[in-house]
């Protein structure tokens, strides 16, 4: 089931994505990162008390703060690439946050996992188109970059933030996956699931203070339709990722199936945000199609 756990993962990630990037694109509001994290904390912290009182699970203090660690490895990451989508690209900031996945991948191998022959070609597979598809944003010539962008909703220049902020999210998020699989071998996933949503609960409501109270912004309905929209598909794909990653024999295929949502995301940016591709864009998303497919086929 991992296998399935994953690719839901990635359909769910990448409407996230989406969502998110919407949501927080307007640069004139300098705090939509933390009305961001409210959604999510919001959304989440609903479905954490639905799966304590419906669905019975049991949440402790303990178990809370045993998953701790991991949930704000998740949280900060998610806060950086929050802010991110404010100044770039969704089609260029996914693909290098989400290279976590061949971070992790190559921290499984290293700590001892072993694969069959095909599964290790199909990895790097993911793993060189999820790395390639940064690459090819690193060294776009400006010219095309603006002709790329002449018919996009947002507009965009090249900065340090481009790089820098995907990339402390890649880390971050890499180091939480892997934190993950060990913890997850000792800790129930209903239970791992709620305590992050729990957390995360605590941060939105800490950031709704902060935003609300004392810089006494205004919340604006409309505006925060795709951050909310965003958070479902984000809890959603939460749910299916810890049950991924849960299999701990198969993290190593597991990470790059699920960081490749990137890809899929940038398929949304281009028939949503008008984020026109190159065929380079379009070579990268098929290499990774080839690997994903190479995986399932294996597992089945």
């Amino acid at each position: 089931m991992w296998f399935w756990f994953s690719l839901i993962a990635l359909f769910c990630w990448s409407g996230s994505d989406l969502f998110s990037k919407l949501g927080c694109a307007d640069k004139s509001d300098k705090y939509s990162h933390y009305k961001m994290v409210t959604a999510v904390g919001v959304v989440m912290g609903l479905h954490a008390l639905y799966s304590i009182f419906v669905g019975g699970v049991e949440v402790t203090g303990s178990a809370i703060l045993r998953y701790l660690p991991v949930s704000a490895l998740y949280i900060v990451s998610m806060a950086i690439g929050y802010i991110g989508l404010r100044y770039i690209e969704l089609s260029i900031s996914s693909p290098i946050c989400n290279s976590s996945g061949a971070i992790v991948a190559v921290i499984c191998l290293i700590t001892g996992q072993t694969l069959a022959v095909p599964q290790y070609i199909a990895v790097a597979l993911v793993c060189i188109a999820v790395i390639a598809l940064g690459f090819v944003e690193a060294n776009e010539d400006d010219e095309l970059r603006a002709l790329r962008q002449e018919k996009s909703n947002y507009k965009y220049s090249k900065s340090a933030l481009a790089i820098v902020l995907p990339l402390i999210y890649c880390l971050l998020d890499a180091l939480g996956t892997f934190a993950d699989s060990i913890v997850l071998e000792t800790l129930d996933e209903d239970v791992a699931n709620t305590a992050y949503e729990l957390t995360f609960l605590i941060c939105g409501i800490v950031a709704f203070i902060y935003v609300k109270f004392i810089k006494k912004q205004k919340y604006f309905p409309k505006k925060e339709v795709p951050k909310y929209a965003g958070a479902i598909f984000e809890t959603a794909g939460q749910f299916a990722y810890i049950y991924a990653l849960a299999d701990s024999e198969h993290v190593a295929m597991a990470a790059p199936i699920i960081s490749a949502y990137c890809l899929l995301s940038v398929v949304w940016g281009r028939i949503f945000i008008k984020e026109k591709l190159s065929w380079k864009h379009y070579l990268t998303i098929a290499i990774a199609i080839v690997g994903i497919v190479i995986l399932g086929l294996y597992d089945a």
